[in-house]
């Protein structure tokens, strides 16, 4: 498993190469408050970065290509958000430059926890280094909004409270937090998910961005359920491992998550799982590793 500490930056700039991790993140709670006359759904969500990653390498081209050498399987190139993301920081930045993206995905594909995003937010915040754009955060943010709603949060870099649309993001403090989370087989779309009828378009604001242990809920959680029946299997079999506090999924699923206090107690909760049920352990970040980045 990648780690996302301090020890995660690698490669040699002097050679033009990184080799950087992209985090996870979770939704500890996501509520759906209204719909906006173009069609996009307003959220309040608490966003926390975790340590399991995704690991992209960077390599500095003189031709000023933008290219892929390996990514998500199923993910066609112009499609990628991490290719994405190049191609517009070159463009908006008038950049002659190119670059090499390599993925090596270790995150779940459509599990809600934010890999694509997460991907293309680290290529965003490498360029910046590896390209010497020196950009501020606040700008990549901007940037980042036009390649996703979640992708913001990811150069954002902390624990935050989010609202809008997913890029109005407030940081928060949270507690250092182990995290059991398991991973249905399912590939869930979150458009169709959002675009589902019965999906519940009305939950009320928070009226303090303070917020206890189980706060909240999922409002995608019934919709993604209904149609993906093994996100329910995996989220029960999580439960009954935290009677407390319970399992929740995860922006649109179908990963599954609960939370420790230690990272013992989050091994054995998945040891306890049935044999078909895969999953991994991960910590809360207070910070993105690349935050020196912007």
């Amino acid at each position: 498993m990648w780690s996302c500490d301090s020890r995660s930056t690698l490669g040699d700039e002097r050679k033009r190469v990184l080799t950087l991790p992209a985090p996870a993140k979770i939704n500890a709670f996501l509520h759906v408050t209204g719909r906006r006359p173009d069609g996009y759904h307003t959220l309040e969500s608490l966003f926390v970065p975790v340590d399991r990653c995704d690991l992209v390498s960077l390599e500095v081209r003189d031709d000023g290509a933008i290219l892929r050498t390996s990514g998500a399987d199923g993910v066609a190139e112009g499609e990628d958000l991490a290719v994405r993301a190049a191609r517009l920081l070159q463009r908006d930045c008038g950049v002659g430059q190119g670059v090499a993206i390599g993925i090596d995905k270790r995150l779940p594909i459509a599990g809600g926890l934010g890999g694509g995003s997460s991907d293309a937010a680290t290529v965003l915040l490498g360029l910046n280094r590896l390209w010497r754009l020196g950009l501020s955060r606040r700008v990549l943010m901007q940037m980042a909004l036009e390649l996703g709603a979640d992708v913001p949060f990811f150069v954002f870099g902390e624990p935050a409270f989010a609202q809008g649309v997913g890029e109005e993001l407030l940081p928060v403090t949270f507690p250092p937090t182990w995290f059991a989370i398991v991973c249905p087989a399912a590939q869930v779309s979150t458009a169709s998910v959002f675009a589902a009828p019965e999906l519940t378009r009305n939950s009320e604001s928070a009226k303090m961005v303070v917020f206890s242990e189980g706060y909240g809920r999922n409002d995608l959680y019934a919709v993604a359920a209904a149609r993906f029946p093994d996100i329910v299997r995996h989220r029960d079999a999580l439960t009954s491992q935290v009677a407390r506090s319970g399992a929740r999924m995860t922006g649109s699923g179908g990963c599954v998550f609960a939370a420790f206090d230690s990272e013992d107690a989050a091994r054995q909760a998945l040891l306890r799982m049935p044999r078909d049920v895969a999953g991994f352990v991960a910590r809360s970040l207070n910070r993105h590793p690349l935050w020196s980045y912007a």
